[in-house]
Protein backbone atom coordinates (compact mmCIF):
# COMPACT_ATOMS: atom_id res chain seq x y z
CA UNK A 1 0.00 0.00 0.00
CA UNK A 2 2.57 2.38 0.93
CA UNK A 3 3.67 2.01 -3.05
CA UNK A 4 1.14 2.69 -4.72
CA UNK A 5 0.88 5.99 -1.98
CA UNK A 6 3.99 6.89 -3.51
CA UNK A 7 2.92 6.32 -7.32
CA UNK A 8 -0.36 8.42 -6.75
CA UNK A 9 2.11 11.54 -5.00
CA UNK A 10 4.20 11.20 -7.88
CA UNK A 11 1.46 10.84 -10.58
CA UNK A 12 -0.90 14.31 -8.34
CA UNK A 13 2.68 16.11 -8.52
CA UNK A 14 3.48 15.42 -12.32
CA UNK A 15 -0.34 16.79 -13.14
CA UNK A 16 -0.45 19.77 -10.68
CA UNK A 17 2.97 20.65 -11.84
CA UNK A 18 2.38 20.40 -15.37
CA UNK A 19 -1.07 22.48 -14.38
CA UNK A 20 0.98 25.09 -12.17
CA UNK A 21 3.44 25.22 -15.69
CA UNK A 22 0.62 26.17 -18.33
CA UNK A 23 -0.82 29.13 -16.17
CA UNK A 24 2.09 30.85 -14.88
CA UNK A 25 1.43 33.67 -12.44
CA UNK A 26 1.33 35.00 -8.95
CA UNK A 27 -0.59 31.73 -7.28
CA UNK A 28 1.57 29.12 -9.24
CA UNK A 29 4.84 31.02 -7.93
CA UNK A 30 2.64 30.88 -4.56
CA UNK A 31 2.16 27.28 -4.52
CA UNK A 32 5.54 26.44 -5.82
CA UNK A 33 7.17 28.83 -3.07
CA UNK A 34 5.47 27.17 -0.51
CA UNK A 35 6.10 23.27 -1.59
CA UNK A 36 9.81 23.66 -2.21
CA UNK A 37 10.81 23.99 1.36
CA UNK A 38 8.91 20.71 2.08
CA UNK A 39 10.57 18.40 -0.56
CA UNK A 40 13.61 20.33 0.75
CA UNK A 41 13.10 19.01 4.42
CA UNK A 42 12.29 16.01 3.20
CA UNK A 43 15.52 15.25 0.91
CA UNK A 44 17.52 16.62 3.98
CA UNK A 45 16.04 14.41 6.29
CA UNK A 46 17.33 11.57 3.78
CA UNK A 47 20.73 12.78 3.55
CA UNK A 48 21.41 13.23 7.39
CA UNK A 49 20.59 9.43 8.12
CA UNK A 50 22.72 7.93 5.44
CA UNK A 51 26.28 8.24 7.08
CA UNK A 52 25.39 7.43 10.68
CA UNK A 53 23.50 4.20 9.30
CA UNK A 54 25.69 2.92 6.68
CA UNK A 55 28.43 3.07 9.08
CA UNK A 56 26.85 1.79 12.03
CA UNK A 57 25.40 -1.13 9.96
CA UNK A 58 28.62 -2.18 8.56
CA UNK A 59 30.23 -1.87 12.02
CA UNK A 60 27.91 -4.49 13.68
CA UNK A 61 27.55 -6.47 10.68
CA UNK A 62 31.62 -7.22 10.58
CA UNK A 63 32.33 -6.71 14.46
CA UNK A 64 29.70 -8.35 16.46
CA UNK A 65 30.44 -12.08 17.92
CA UNK A 66 27.05 -13.31 15.66
CA UNK A 67 29.38 -12.66 12.63
CA UNK A 68 32.08 -15.28 13.71
CA UNK A 69 29.79 -18.02 12.37
CA UNK A 70 29.22 -15.39 9.14
CA UNK A 71 33.00 -14.69 8.67
CA UNK A 72 33.97 -18.47 9.26
CA UNK A 73 34.61 -21.13 6.48
CA UNK A 74 30.91 -21.74 6.08
CA UNK A 75 30.56 -17.86 6.19
CA UNK A 76 33.42 -17.51 3.57
CA UNK A 77 31.84 -19.79 1.09
CA UNK A 78 28.50 -17.98 0.98
CA UNK A 79 30.11 -14.41 1.08
CA UNK A 80 32.31 -15.31 -2.12
CA UNK A 81 29.42 -16.40 -3.70
CA UNK A 82 27.78 -13.46 -2.98
CA UNK A 83 30.62 -11.50 -3.98
CA UNK A 84 31.25 -12.81 -7.24
CA UNK A 85 27.49 -12.40 -8.36
CA UNK A 86 27.50 -8.96 -7.10
CA UNK A 87 31.05 -8.41 -9.09
CA UNK A 88 28.71 -9.94 -12.09
CA UNK A 89 25.79 -7.73 -11.31
CA UNK A 90 28.17 -4.77 -11.51
CA UNK A 91 29.87 -5.66 -14.75
CA UNK A 92 26.17 -6.34 -16.54
CA UNK A 93 25.60 -2.83 -15.19
CA UNK A 94 28.52 -0.63 -16.38
CA UNK A 95 28.14 -2.45 -19.97
CA UNK A 96 24.54 -2.37 -20.26
CA UNK A 97 23.13 0.83 -18.28
CA UNK A 98 24.82 3.60 -19.84
CA UNK A 99 23.61 3.03 -23.58
CA UNK A 100 20.05 2.11 -22.18
CA UNK A 101 19.72 5.45 -20.30
CA UNK A 102 21.98 6.93 -23.19
CA UNK A 103 19.09 6.66 -25.73
CA UNK A 104 16.31 9.11 -23.75
CA UNK A 105 15.93 11.94 -25.09
CA UNK A 106 15.53 15.05 -23.43
CA UNK A 107 15.80 18.84 -24.76
CA UNK A 108 18.24 21.78 -23.76
CA UNK A 109 15.26 23.68 -22.64
CA UNK A 110 13.86 20.84 -20.43
CA UNK A 111 17.12 20.20 -18.73
CA UNK A 112 17.97 23.73 -18.28
CA UNK A 113 14.81 24.29 -16.34
CA UNK A 114 15.53 21.38 -14.58
CA UNK A 115 18.69 22.63 -13.41
CA UNK A 116 17.51 26.06 -13.04
CA UNK A 117 14.59 24.19 -9.95
CA UNK A 118 17.35 22.25 -8.26
CA UNK A 119 19.62 23.07 -5.77
CA UNK A 120 22.34 25.69 -6.84
CA UNK A 121 25.42 23.87 -6.00
CA UNK A 122 24.86 21.13 -8.31
CA UNK A 123 26.98 23.42 -11.42
CA UNK A 124 29.85 24.37 -8.92
CA UNK A 125 29.58 20.50 -7.89
CA UNK A 126 29.99 19.37 -11.61
CA UNK A 127 32.52 21.63 -12.89
CA UNK A 128 34.89 20.36 -9.70
CA UNK A 129 34.15 16.92 -11.55
CA UNK A 130 35.65 18.09 -14.59
CA UNK A 131 38.80 18.96 -12.80
CA UNK A 132 39.49 15.85 -10.67
CA UNK A 133 42.51 14.08 -12.37
CA UNK A 134 42.45 10.48 -12.96
CA UNK A 135 42.75 6.69 -12.18
CA UNK A 136 45.73 7.30 -9.54
CA UNK A 137 44.63 10.08 -7.57
CA UNK A 138 40.85 8.62 -7.39
CA UNK A 139 42.83 5.59 -6.04
CA UNK A 140 45.06 7.11 -3.68
CA UNK A 141 41.18 8.90 -2.21
CA UNK A 142 39.96 5.53 -0.99
CA UNK A 143 42.68 5.86 2.08
CA UNK A 144 40.92 9.03 3.41
CA UNK A 145 43.18 11.22 5.50
CA UNK A 146 40.32 13.13 6.99
CA UNK A 147 37.52 10.28 7.63
CA UNK A 148 35.23 13.14 9.00
CA UNK A 149 35.65 15.00 5.84
CA UNK A 150 34.61 12.09 3.81
CA UNK A 151 31.66 11.71 5.69
CA UNK A 152 31.16 15.26 5.16
CA UNK A 153 31.77 14.73 1.30
CA UNK A 154 29.56 11.98 0.91
CA UNK A 155 32.52 10.02 -0.26
CA UNK A 156 30.82 6.82 0.70
CA UNK A 157 33.36 4.08 -0.79
CA UNK A 158 36.46 5.35 1.66
CA UNK A 159 34.13 5.77 4.52
CA UNK A 160 32.93 2.14 4.15
CA UNK A 161 36.49 1.41 3.77
CA UNK A 162 37.72 2.55 6.81
CA UNK A 163 34.95 1.45 9.04
CA UNK A 164 35.54 -2.01 7.90
CA UNK A 165 39.04 -1.35 9.03
CA UNK A 166 37.85 -0.38 12.27
CA UNK A 167 35.87 -3.16 12.38
CA UNK A 168 38.44 -5.46 12.20
CA UNK A 169 40.68 -3.99 14.49
CA UNK A 170 38.06 -3.89 16.94
CA UNK A 171 37.99 -7.37 16.41
CA UNK A 172 41.04 -7.47 18.11
CA UNK A 173 40.77 -5.86 21.49
CA UNK A 174 39.70 -7.00 24.44
CA UNK A 175 36.05 -8.74 23.80
CA UNK A 176 34.43 -6.05 27.03
CA UNK A 177 35.44 -3.26 24.87
CA UNK A 178 34.26 -4.92 21.36
CA UNK A 179 30.97 -5.46 23.15
CA UNK A 180 30.75 -2.05 24.18
CA UNK A 181 31.26 -0.68 20.41
CA UNK A 182 29.10 -3.30 19.13
CA UNK A 183 26.24 -2.21 21.19
CA UNK A 184 26.73 1.66 20.58
CA UNK A 185 26.31 1.13 16.54
CA UNK A 186 23.64 -1.08 16.82
CA UNK A 187 21.59 1.13 18.59
CA UNK A 188 22.55 3.77 16.39
CA UNK A 189 21.96 1.37 13.30
CA UNK A 190 18.30 0.69 15.36
CA UNK A 191 17.77 4.41 15.76
CA UNK A 192 18.25 5.18 12.15
CA UNK A 193 16.54 2.50 10.91
CA UNK A 194 13.14 3.42 12.91
CA UNK A 195 14.03 7.40 11.58
CA UNK A 196 14.04 6.35 7.59
CA UNK A 197 10.67 4.45 8.73
CA UNK A 198 9.44 8.02 9.60
CA UNK A 199 10.98 9.37 6.45
CA UNK A 200 9.12 6.50 4.24
CA UNK A 201 6.00 7.00 5.67
CA UNK A 202 5.88 10.31 4.74
CA UNK A 203 7.06 10.15 0.89
CA UNK A 204 4.29 10.56 -0.67
CA UNK A 205 4.18 14.33 0.65
CA UNK A 206 7.78 14.85 -0.42
CA UNK A 207 7.84 13.10 -3.36
CA UNK A 208 4.93 15.45 -4.28
CA UNK A 209 6.18 18.54 -3.44
CA UNK A 210 8.95 17.74 -5.02
CA UNK A 211 7.60 16.72 -8.51
CA UNK A 212 5.23 19.88 -8.42
CA UNK A 213 8.26 22.37 -8.65
CA UNK A 214 9.91 20.29 -10.99
CA UNK A 215 7.07 19.63 -13.38
CA UNK A 216 6.04 23.34 -13.00
CA UNK A 217 9.43 24.06 -14.51
CA UNK A 218 10.32 20.91 -17.03
CA UNK A 219 6.19 20.03 -18.02
CA UNK A 220 5.31 17.09 -20.37
CA UNK A 221 9.41 16.53 -20.65
CA UNK A 222 9.40 15.21 -17.28
CA UNK A 223 6.57 13.11 -17.37
CA UNK A 224 8.30 11.69 -20.36
CA UNK A 225 11.70 11.12 -18.85
CA UNK A 226 9.93 9.24 -16.19
CA UNK A 227 7.66 6.93 -17.86
CA UNK A 228 11.33 5.99 -20.23
CA UNK A 229 13.13 5.79 -16.71
CA UNK A 230 10.07 3.12 -15.39
CA UNK A 231 10.01 0.84 -18.68
CA UNK A 232 14.02 1.28 -18.80
CA UNK A 233 14.35 0.25 -14.86
CA UNK A 234 11.60 -2.89 -15.80
CA UNK A 235 13.72 -4.34 -19.02
CA UNK A 236 17.28 -3.73 -16.92
CA UNK A 237 15.66 -5.64 -13.41
CA UNK A 238 14.06 -8.61 -15.92
CA UNK A 239 17.52 -8.35 -18.32
CA UNK A 240 19.68 -9.18 -15.51
CA UNK A 241 16.88 -11.91 -13.27
CA UNK A 242 16.69 -14.02 -16.61
CA UNK A 243 20.92 -14.15 -16.85
CA UNK A 244 21.11 -15.29 -13.46
CA UNK A 245 19.70 -18.58 -14.34
CA UNK A 246 22.19 -19.64 -16.37
CA UNK A 247 24.26 -19.21 -13.74
CA UNK A 248 22.03 -21.75 -11.28
CA UNK A 249 22.72 -24.08 -14.14
CA UNK A 250 26.28 -23.69 -15.10
CA UNK A 251 27.87 -22.90 -11.42
CA UNK A 252 24.71 -24.43 -8.95
CA UNK A 253 24.77 -28.02 -11.39
CA UNK A 254 20.88 -27.74 -11.06
CA UNK A 255 18.72 -28.43 -14.25
CA UNK A 256 16.75 -25.08 -15.52
CA UNK A 257 13.52 -26.59 -15.43
CA UNK A 258 13.68 -27.43 -11.59
CA UNK A 259 15.19 -23.94 -10.69
CA UNK A 260 12.14 -22.04 -12.77
CA UNK A 261 9.96 -24.12 -11.00
CA UNK A 262 11.75 -23.69 -7.41
CA UNK A 263 12.26 -20.30 -7.85
CA UNK A 264 8.97 -18.99 -9.21
CA UNK A 265 7.06 -18.93 -5.75
CA UNK A 266 9.13 -16.76 -4.26
CA UNK A 267 9.69 -14.09 -7.13
CA UNK A 268 5.50 -14.14 -7.22
CA UNK A 269 5.71 -13.31 -3.17
CA UNK A 270 8.34 -10.75 -3.68
CA UNK A 271 6.74 -9.28 -6.34
CA UNK A 272 3.48 -8.73 -4.73
CA UNK A 273 5.14 -8.04 -1.21
CA UNK A 274 8.50 -5.59 -2.53
CA UNK A 275 9.84 -7.55 0.17
CA UNK A 276 12.87 -10.12 -0.12
CA UNK A 277 12.49 -11.00 3.94
CA UNK A 278 8.80 -11.95 2.88
CA UNK A 279 9.75 -14.40 0.48
CA UNK A 280 12.10 -16.53 3.12
CA UNK A 281 9.82 -19.03 3.71
CA UNK A 282 8.92 -19.82 -0.19
CA UNK A 283 13.20 -19.60 -0.99
CA UNK A 284 13.42 -22.49 1.89
CA UNK A 285 10.80 -24.48 0.61
CA UNK A 286 12.26 -23.76 -3.22
CA UNK A 287 15.92 -24.82 -1.82
CA UNK A 288 14.07 -28.08 -0.13
CA UNK A 289 12.39 -28.94 -3.91
CA UNK A 290 16.10 -28.75 -5.38
CA UNK A 291 17.22 -31.32 -2.57
CA UNK A 292 20.03 -28.60 -1.58
CA UNK A 293 21.10 -29.23 2.13
CA UNK A 294 19.41 -28.32 4.56
CA UNK A 295 22.14 -25.81 6.03
CA UNK A 296 21.05 -23.93 3.13
CA UNK A 297 17.53 -23.39 4.26
CA UNK A 298 18.97 -22.71 7.58
CA UNK A 299 21.97 -20.67 7.14
CA UNK A 300 22.91 -19.21 3.75
CA UNK A 301 19.02 -17.92 2.56
CA UNK A 302 18.64 -16.01 5.83
CA UNK A 303 21.80 -14.41 5.70
CA UNK A 304 21.41 -13.82 1.87
CA UNK A 305 17.72 -12.56 2.25
CA UNK A 306 18.99 -9.99 4.95
CA UNK A 307 22.87 -8.86 3.74
CA UNK A 308 22.56 -9.81 -0.42
CA UNK A 309 21.15 -7.32 -2.32
CA UNK A 310 22.26 -8.54 -5.97
CA UNK A 311 20.40 -5.77 -7.51
CA UNK A 312 22.07 -2.94 -6.28
CA UNK A 313 24.91 -2.17 -8.79
CA UNK A 314 21.83 -2.26 -11.76
CA UNK A 315 19.69 -0.12 -9.82
CA UNK A 316 22.04 2.11 -8.43
CA UNK A 317 23.61 2.88 -11.95
CA UNK A 318 20.31 3.27 -13.71
CA UNK A 319 19.08 5.45 -11.22
CA UNK A 320 22.55 7.60 -11.00
CA UNK A 321 23.04 7.65 -14.98
CA UNK A 322 19.04 8.55 -15.50
CA UNK A 323 19.16 11.31 -13.23
CA UNK A 324 22.39 13.07 -14.63
CA UNK A 325 20.67 13.27 -17.64
CA UNK A 326 18.41 14.57 -16.21
CA UNK A 327 19.95 17.31 -14.94
CA UNK A 328 22.75 17.70 -17.20
CA UNK A 329 25.40 16.36 -15.10
CA UNK A 330 28.29 14.66 -17.35
CA UNK A 331 29.73 11.10 -15.61
CA UNK A 332 33.18 10.12 -16.86
CA UNK A 333 34.79 6.61 -16.53
CA UNK A 334 35.99 6.73 -13.38
CA UNK A 335 33.15 8.04 -11.44
CA UNK A 336 31.04 4.70 -13.43
CA UNK A 337 33.81 2.44 -12.06
CA UNK A 338 33.54 4.33 -8.04
CA UNK A 339 29.61 4.01 -8.75
CA UNK A 340 29.90 0.23 -9.52
CA UNK A 341 32.21 -0.42 -6.51
CA UNK A 342 30.03 1.50 -4.55
CA UNK A 343 27.11 -0.67 -5.16
CA UNK A 344 28.71 -3.34 -4.00
CA UNK A 345 29.62 -2.34 -0.89
CA UNK A 346 26.22 -0.52 -0.26
CA UNK A 347 24.42 -4.05 -1.27
CA UNK A 348 25.62 -5.32 1.97
CA UNK A 349 24.05 -1.93 4.22
CA UNK A 350 21.08 -1.11 2.38
CA UNK A 351 18.17 -0.61 5.20
CA UNK A 352 15.62 -3.47 5.45
CA UNK A 353 12.90 -1.00 4.73
CA UNK A 354 10.99 -0.21 1.16
CA UNK A 355 13.13 2.22 -1.50
CA UNK A 356 16.07 1.55 1.06
CA UNK A 357 18.99 1.27 -1.93
CA UNK A 358 17.54 4.54 -3.33
CA UNK A 359 17.71 6.25 0.09
CA UNK A 360 21.63 5.64 0.01
CA UNK A 361 21.81 7.18 -2.82
CA UNK A 362 21.64 10.37 -1.38
CA UNK A 363 25.11 11.68 -0.89
CA UNK A 364 26.81 9.66 -3.87
CA UNK A 365 23.96 11.87 -6.23
CA UNK A 366 25.20 15.41 -3.99
CA UNK A 367 29.04 13.75 -4.40
CA UNK A 368 28.95 14.00 -8.07
CA UNK A 369 27.01 16.85 -8.71
CA UNK A 370 23.31 15.43 -9.02
CA UNK A 371 20.70 17.29 -7.21
CA UNK A 372 19.85 14.86 -4.39
CA UNK A 373 16.13 16.30 -5.10
CA UNK A 374 16.10 13.70 -7.93
CA UNK A 375 16.06 11.02 -5.72
CA UNK A 376 12.12 11.46 -5.12
CA UNK A 377 12.01 10.31 -8.49
CA UNK A 378 13.96 7.36 -8.33
CA UNK A 379 11.78 6.16 -5.31
CA UNK A 380 8.15 6.47 -6.82
CA UNK A 381 9.37 4.61 -9.85
CA UNK A 382 10.40 1.53 -7.16
CA UNK A 383 8.05 -0.65 -8.23
CA UNK A 384 10.28 -3.69 -9.02
CA UNK A 385 11.71 -5.87 -6.17
CA UNK A 386 15.13 -6.71 -5.69
CA UNK A 387 15.06 -9.18 -8.61
CA UNK A 388 12.53 -11.37 -6.73
CA UNK A 389 14.76 -13.68 -4.65
CA UNK A 390 16.40 -15.06 -7.73
CA UNK A 391 19.93 -14.40 -6.87
CA UNK A 392 19.44 -15.78 -3.63
CA UNK A 393 18.25 -18.75 -4.49
CA UNK A 394 21.31 -18.71 -7.02
CA UNK A 395 23.35 -18.05 -4.40
CA UNK A 396 22.37 -21.36 -2.21
CA UNK A 397 22.83 -23.28 -5.18
CA UNK A 398 26.62 -22.10 -5.86
CA UNK A 399 27.47 -22.32 -1.92
CA UNK A 400 25.58 -25.92 -1.84
CA UNK A 401 27.38 -27.29 -4.90
CA UNK A 402 31.00 -26.04 -4.11
CA UNK A 403 31.29 -25.26 -0.42
CA UNK A 404 28.34 -27.72 0.79
CA UNK A 405 31.88 -29.54 3.35
CA UNK A 406 31.66 -25.74 4.88
CA UNK A 407 28.41 -25.72 4.88
CA UNK A 408 28.17 -28.97 6.46
CA UNK A 409 29.74 -27.94 9.57
CA UNK A 410 27.04 -25.29 10.54
CA UNK A 411 25.26 -26.27 13.38
CA UNK A 412 21.42 -27.31 12.38
CA UNK A 413 20.25 -25.88 15.79
CA UNK A 414 21.93 -22.43 15.45
CA UNK A 415 20.79 -22.49 12.05
CA UNK A 416 17.55 -22.93 12.74
CA UNK A 417 17.22 -20.11 15.25
CA UNK A 418 18.78 -17.78 12.17
CA UNK A 419 15.38 -18.95 10.01
CA UNK A 420 13.09 -18.60 13.04
CA UNK A 421 14.58 -14.85 13.55
CA UNK A 422 14.16 -14.00 9.79
CA UNK A 423 10.49 -15.43 9.78
CA UNK A 424 8.85 -14.96 13.08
Amino acid sequence: MRVQRVVVGLIAGLIVGILLGAWPGSFASGVTAVLSPIGQLWVGAIRMTVIPLVVSLMFVSVASRESNRMLGRAGAASLASFLALLAFSAIVAVVIVPPVIGGMRLSAEAVAALRSSATSGAAGTAAQLGQLPGFSAWLTALVPSNVMKAATDGALLPLILFTVLFALAARHIEPALRDALTTFFAAIAGAMTRIIEWIVAVAPVGVFALVVVAASKAGLALAGAMAYYVVAISVLSVVFALLMYPLATAVGRVPQLDFIRAVFPAQAVAFSSSSSLASLPALVEGSRKLRLPTQIGGFVLPLSVATFKVATPITLLTGTLFLSRLYGVSLGTTTLFTLALTAIALSFTAPGVPQGAQLMLAPLLASNGIPAEGIALLIAADTIPDLFGTGDLVAGTIVARHGVAEVAAVDDAASDSVLVEANP
